[in-house]
């Protein structure tokens, strides 16, 4: 896969060199296991399926599963979703299902661990966090050495808790789409969506039916997408009928992608206040201000804090942290400096918290609080090789990509994560031309 695509955002550990290196070049050199909130009890309608799935994200093992099984995808609980690329232990429920069915099951890239009985059907988030043992290849010759005052850092601050770049897709745009849905402006995210190609996309079929789109050659674009581009192919085949009406080609977006798209654009808005923090802490991301919101990591509670001095020693013992913003109608506003960040980062955007709440409703996107660094607990790595095996278990919703860019220090960071208007010109010269104002 050669280097990580990555983020242009300060490092924890600036002051020190990378060790280099390329990740999952092979299926083995990336595992994840999921390590679960609870286990099942051996009783109730729900069958918990443990599985390992090798080169399948979550959501194509579940299509495969139910196409075995005659059920739908929503029929199907999680605690998380998993990257195709890579070897995943995961937990997985059904319910209406028999144990002896599950377990006759024989499928291809995925095998069957465990089946067990219980009481409820598995949710997003029910999980303590993910074990991750992973292969960087062609590491620097002394990679043990540079990497040491890098994990001790880590250990001491903790590790800033950047959503990692595959939140924001391979062109590392998503956000930017989330944005167009999120202020109606059908047709730009239309456009990001089927154009604006990227050298970061690596099928050379894509990057030109991207190109031959951004062209009007529309029928040929549809030709050049690959058949896995449904939602590519549907939206292409919809202009195609009915001519520039992008409110209703933004209407077949799947709700779920759609929604995706608002997740990456929060997600956007966090990093950047993150960021943020980073800069005026001194690199330290634990560090809290008055009257910023807190974190208790042992039970997700949150808090204002009055008086950052009392609270500098459960900071040190990573029993809270400070919280950044997943903007929404019920997200708590923190007070002085924090929210200061928060606002400039929506001026920023020509936005306010108003522009949020209609998630809510029609997308169950409440907002919330996220903590802005997370512990990394059982860091080690040891040289193997040509390269170097990293293990460390992290907490639900952090991202493994975010330690190793930290380690790494040699992505590849699309230009379009940072600049929304890397399309710009294009865009322009599509949206300005006479022939196509009156467009819709």
């Amino acid at each position: 896969m050669g280097r990580m695509i990555g983020l242009p955002h300060s490092y924890l550990s600036s002051e020190y060199p990378g060790i280099g290196g390329r990740i999952r070049e092979e299926l083995e050199d990336f595992f994840v296991e999921e390590i679960p909130l609870y286990q099942p009890c051996g009783e109730g309608e729900h069958v918990y399926l443990r599985i390992e799935k090798r080169d399948l994200s979550t959501m194509e093992a579940v299509r495969i599963l139910g196409h075995k099984l005659g059920r739908r995808p929503r029929d199907f609980g999680y605690a998380g979703l998993k990257d195709r690329k890579g070897v995943t232990q995961q937990t997985i429920s059904l319910g209406g299902v028999s144990v002896d069915e599950v377990r006759s099951l024989e499928l291809e890239k995925i095998e069957i661990l465990s089946v067990k009985r219980h009481l409820n059907k598995l949710r997003l988030g029910h999980l303590q966090g993910n074990r991750f043992r992973i292969r960087i290849r062609g590491v620097s010759a002394d990679a043990e050495k540079l990497a040491e005052p890098i994990f001790r850092l880590i250990g001491e601050l903790g590790l800033p808790n950047y959503f990692g770049p595959q939140r924001f897709g391979n062109r590392g745009d998503s956000h930017w789409i989330g944005r167009a849905f999120l202020v109606k402006d059908y047709r730009r995210a239309i456009w990001r969506i089927l154009g604006c190609p990227s050298l970061t996309e690596k099928n050379p079929n894509v990057v030109a039916a991207r190109r031959l789109f951004m062209q009007f050659r529309w029928r040929e674009a549809l030709e050049r997408f690959p058949g896995s581009y449904r939602e590519e192919k549907k939206l292409l085949s919809y202009l195609l009928r009915v001519g520039e009406k992008y409110k209703g080609a933004s209407r077949l977006v799947h709700r779920s992608i759609k929604k995706l798209y608002f997740s990456a654009f929060q997600s956007y808005l966090f990093n950047g206040v993150l960021e943020e923090r980073m800069r005026a802490s001194g690199g330290d991301p634990g560090r809290l201000f008055e009257g910023d919101v807190a974190h208790r990591h042992d039970d997700g509670v949150t808090f204002y804090v009055d008086d950052p001095a009392a609270e500098a020693e459960r900071v040190r013992r990573f029993e809270i942290s400070p919280t950044g913003p997943m903007f929404g109608r019920k997200m708590r506003i923190p007070r002085g400096y924090a929210n200061e960040v928060e606002l400039e980062a929506l001026a920023g955007q020509r936005l306010d918290h108003k522009d949020f709440h209609h998630l809510q409703q029609g997308w169950r996107m409440e907002g919330g609080r996220r903590p802005l660094r997370v512990p990394v607990t059982q860091l080690s790595g040891r040289l193997e090789g040509d390269g170097m095996v990293v293990e460390f278990f992290l907490p639900r919703g952090s991202y493994a990509t975010t330690l190793l860019r930290e380690l790494m220090k040699n992505e590849t960071i699309p230009p379009a994560y940072a600049d929304r208007l890397t399309c710009k010109q294009d865009l322009a010269d599509v949206f300005l031309a006479p022939e196509r104002a009156g467009s819709r």
